[in-house]
């Protein structure tokens, strides 16, 4: 089973958004026994919380499946647990980095990172712009699908 968790700022917006589509690619493709998905803050400012409204929108009308759920913070025993841990950003990264010391195992990567075009996606908190994040996320979500596919599976 690769275990795979998704990381941004306050797991609000970006974070759970992958979580979500992650687990609908998966189940469309036969693939959900194979996986275990999670998603988590870097930063302590939304724990408990529920998904933002604009990403229960944006799932809402791509109908992907999504559940009430509480923000969480990332512990150093995450890396332990996880294969894959997929930051949305550079500062995510960074934040990941000052959470886990090290990554002797590689298993932090940038989401775009897998795609053609490696770059951070943005965060729809800042910009209101759910659509776009949502259509970065998903060319990430089909890249990383691809490579777990072929180096994991």
């Amino acid at each position: 089973m690769v275990k795979v968790l998704f990381v941004c700022h306050g797991n609000i917006c970006r974070s759970p958004m992958a979580e979500f589509i992650f687990k609908d690619m998966v189940k469309n493709k036969g693939l959900q026994n194979s996986f275990y998905i999670e998603s988590c803050a870097t930063s302590e400012e939304e724990i408990g919380n529920d998904i933002h409204p604009g990403t229960r929108d944006i799932l809402s009308s791509h109908n992907i499946p999504f559940s009430k759920r509480s923000a969480r913070r990332m512990t150093i025993s995450d890396y332990d647990k996880f294969d894959y841990i997929i930051g949305m950003d550079e500062a995510n990264i960074r934040n990941i980095m000052r959470i886990i010391r090290k990554d002797e195992e590689h298993k932090v990567h940038r989401l775009l990172d897998f795609t053609p075009f490696p770059r951070d996606v943005l965060d729809p908190w800042y910009t209101f712009r759910f659509d776009i994040t949502y259509d970065d996320i998903t060319k990430g979500l089909n890249a990383l699908l691809e490579h777990i596919k072929k180096n994991d599976l």
